[in-house]
């Protein structure tokens, strides 16, 4: 047997283990990095949960949160016998969302977009082009305060991204009437002019705010708060819409038969200092904002400064009584109508001769007051009228009231202080000048005008003696009689005192063609309840004098608002009879 000498054959090493690949350091590493970013996360997580989360829960609230306002209503503004002069009335506003517009496949059928835009009042192209260059935005106007019945129509149409939002609208009942004491409001319903500017914070109510949460189908999932609205307050105003209505036509009619430029008319309870009528023509209507211009909104009765002509001319006698310069029996020589003073003339209109101071003021002699301001210092007289009311606030507060212009100088010629005596060298306004009438009707006592019906009566300060007011007021009374510059002012049945005036309009150098007439007065004179101011300015023709423009249209008002307040009459049959037969008479007095 043979022994096998050949040699083994080489032995293949066995495959080695998975486990022999770990790597420790490696695995280690990969938790590490796998933890620091968990940590990392954890962190991060309840950083903005925790520690600042108001950021993400405002992205979410602008996502869910929706607040709706509730409008309130504006305070309604009535007269002193609760008739309404401002309401608001619920309308809507017609908004668009052009995203959602467009997201719905745009303009796809012209003509409902075109019935869109001709409710609306609008121009197809220009409609449909603001909606092409706002596609980007979520909410426009197309139209504000339209019609219930508008806003049906818009409704049915059912536009894609079309939508319609509750608000309000001032309605003025009373029109163009009371509109320069009213005033107007806004698109936002804020006030612009008079009463609704002055007062906008107390007829402004508080609106309401409702706040929900909606899915993103804009379901309403929560309610989250809900704050009443506060409807704004009610205002009554001191005027009488009768009264306005009365005086209203009268200037109206002046502007017309005189070719005026403008005409107003202020009247005040003596007894209270409230005012009962402030009309202005030519005036606007406050539900045409189309009429809505400049020279038509200006309440003239309280920004129009004028020189006061002779109706300034019973404060200088009542000064000369208070100084003791003249009493009721003083005689002043007037001479021939014509007094030199310094390099100037003072003229009469007519002869007056020698007179006392009931005739001066009857004839509304030029001359026979310039002789009491001469006689007197001049701050007596600027001291007179200062306290009467002249060149000061009125009191009624309502925007856009000018001062005028009361002169303050060291030094004053002789013909300066003429002049002063009947109403040139100083510009008042209607109002302050139916304030200082007023003030004569309190027998002395200024109270501040209101324009609010007042609870209790102001008590007002003693500015003048009623002794002296009262002599004057008697005098006034000769004014309107047979003889008199102001007999057309008188009126049937009452004692009227009343006084005209004429005053020529400043202009660049000096004075203009043009006049002012006036005329100003009270009635009835034996317990004086309404005092008033008429103003006619630029009359055209040749009737410009404030006896023949201003003392009519003073007369008829004043005898339509003494019946509707159901004032007694106190004048005599023979009283009667002489004021209808003077009222008959031509008349160029001043």
């Amino acid at each position: 047997m043979k022994k096998d000498t050949s040699a083994p054959e080489p032995q293949t090493p066995p495959p080695a283990s998975p486990s022999s690949a770990f790597i420790p350091w490696r695995f280690g590493l990969i938790c590490g990095v796998i933890g620091l970013a968990l940590l990392a996360l954890i962190g991060r997580a309840a950083y903005i949960q925790v520690l600042e989360p108001g950021k993400l829960i405002q992205e979410g609230d602008l996502r869910s949160l929706r607040v709706k306002a509730m409008p309130s209503a504006r305070g309604i503004i009535s007269d002193r016998n609760d008739e309404q002069l401002a309401v608001s009335v619920p309308v809507q506003a017609v908004w668009a969302d052009p995203v959602d517009i467009y997201k719905h496949g745009g303009i796809t059928e012209p003509a409902r977009w075109h019935a869109l835009a001709d409710v609306l009042g609008l121009d197809r192209k220009e409609m449909l082009s603001r909606l092409e260059e706002n596609k980007t935005r979520r909410f426009i106007y197309l139209q504000r305060q339209v019609s219930p019945a508008m806003a049906t129509y818009v409704s049915k149409l059912k536009l894609p991204g079309i939508g319609l939002k509750d608000e309000s609208r001032r309605f003025y009942p009373a029109g163009e009437v009371s509109a320069h004491l009213i005033g107007v409001t806004g698109i936002d319903g804020r006030g612009l002019e008079g009463v609704e500017r002055t007062y906008d914070g107390w007829l402004t109510g508080e609106p309401g705010r409702r706040t929900v949460r909606k899915d993103r189908y804009g379901r309403v999932v929560e309610n989250i708060s809900l704050k009443q609205r506060e409807p704004g307050k009610p205002l009554t105003l001191s005027i009488d819409q009768r009264l306005q209505a009365v005086a209203y036509r009268a200037v109206k009619q002046a502007v017309v038969d005189y070719n005026a430029t403008s005409a107003s008319i202020v009247m005040v309870d003596v007894r209270t200092g409230e005012v009962l009528a402030m009309v202005n023509a030519p005036s606007y209507n406050p539900n045409n904002r189309d009429q809505l211009q400049s020279f038509r909104m200006r309440n003239r009765a309280i920004t129009d400064a004028m020189e006061p002509g002779s109706t300034i001319k019973p404060f200088v006698v009542l000064t000369a009584l208070e100084n003791g310069v003249a009493d009721e029996q003083t005689i002043i020589d007037t001479g021939n109508g014509i007094m030199q003073v310094g390099g100037s003339r003072v003229r009469d209109v007519s002869r007056v001769g020698k007179a006392d101071l009931a005739k001066i003021l009857k004839k509304s002699s030029n001359i026979g007051v310039s002789k009491l301001s001469l006689a007197m210092p001049v701050d007596a007289v600027l001291g007179m009228y200062s306290g009467m009311g002249l060149g000061e606030a009125s009191g009624i507060n309502l925007i856009g009231e000018a001062q005028g212009l009361f002169p303050d100088r060291r030094r004053w010629s002789d013909f300066e202080r003429a002049t002063l005596a009947f109403g040139y060298g100083i510009s008042v306004t209607p109002i302050q000048l139916v304030r200082a009438y007023a003030t004569l009707g309190a027998m002395g006592v200024n109270r501040p005008l209101s324009i609010l019906k007042t609870e209790a009566v102001v008590p007002g300060r003693q500015v003048v003696s009623a002794v002296n007011t009262r002599k004057v007021l008697n005098m006034l009374e000769g004014v309107t009689q047979a003889d008199g510059s102001a007999k057309r002012a008188a009126v049937p049945g009452y004692r009227v005192g009343a006084k005209t005036g004429t005053a020529k309009k400043a202009a660049a150098g000096g004075y203009s063609d043009e006049y002012v007439a006036m005329t100003a007065g009270l009635a009835p004179i034996s317990e004086p309840r309404i005092a008033m101011v008429v103003v006619v300015n630029e009359p055209q023709g040749d009737a410009y004098y404030g006896g023949q423009v201003a003392a009519p249209i003073f007369s008829e008002v004043m005898g339509s608002a003494l019946q509707i307040l159901n004032v007694k009459p106190d004048a005599g049959k023979g009283d009667q009879l002489n004021i209808v037969h003077n009222r008959g008479k031509s008349d160029a007095g001043t």
